[in-house]
């Protein structure tokens, strides 16, 4: 399997990328800074590119059977990363003609109840509605793809490794929910989603268990 992971040098994408490798796929690892991720292996070819743009996208994803975004940015509104990256990313994806992608969003995403989103709740957080307003946004595109889509809604996320500790729940948060996952597990389940494929179509709620 070859695999294109997009946000490869943050705290998530790196966990991405070298558990990747240690199962076995063929990564490419796209960024701006993607040369300062230090990590060299014969499976793993560094892309550096802008994700804004058209043909660098297009031809980070060509040849790739599926592709994993754990794109990130500034947390205040400003920043149209997650979006408007999203955005790209789709659209380079059906150029390709790859179906497959499984996304990292936000918490807020998830169900409140069957007509609304946590995110529209009177007491979700004021400080966190810009950066999810971003996440909604990516999330409309991936809903209005027609690709095969999962959309991972994280809560906080720790740099720390996998425990293979974590619960899953489709369209809303996992009960109980501690609020927190390690970057490790986030990492794991996103690609055991690629193989298992047990969340097409749907969106994803995790905590550390």
């Amino acid at each position: 399997m070859k695999i294109i992971v997009f946000g490869a040098t943050g705290q998530t994408g790196i966990q991405l990328v070298q558990q990747a490798i240690w199962k076995g796929h063929t990564v490419k690892a796209f960024g701006r800074n993607v040369f300062d991720l230090r990590i060299e292996h014969e499976q793993l070819e560094l892309v550096k590119g802008a994700l804004f743009d058209e043909d660098d996208v297009y031809h980070a994803i060509k040849g790739c059977d599926a592709v994993l975004s754990v794109i990130g940015g500034a947390s205040d509104g400003t920043d149209k990363t997650r979006s408007l990256g999203m955005k790209n990313i789709i659209a380079q994806m059906k150029k390709n003609v790859v179906q497959r992608i499984i996304a990292l969003g936000g918490l807020g995403i998830l169900n409140f109840d069957e007509q609304q989103l946590l995110i529209d709740q009177e007491d979700y957080p004021k400080e966190y509605l810009p950066v999810g307003n971003e996440h909604r946004k990516a999330y409309d595109y991936l809903k209005d793809s027609g690709l095969d889509w999962t959309f991972v809604c994280s809560p906080d996320i720790i740099n720390e490794g996998p425990t293979g500790n974590y619960i899953t729940n489709k369209d809303y948060a996992p009960s109980p929910n501690k609020y927190r996952i390690n970057a490790g597990d986030l990492a794991q389940f996103m690609l055991l989603e690629q193989e298992r494929n047990e969340f097409v179509k749907s969106r994803v709620g995790i905590s550390a268990s």
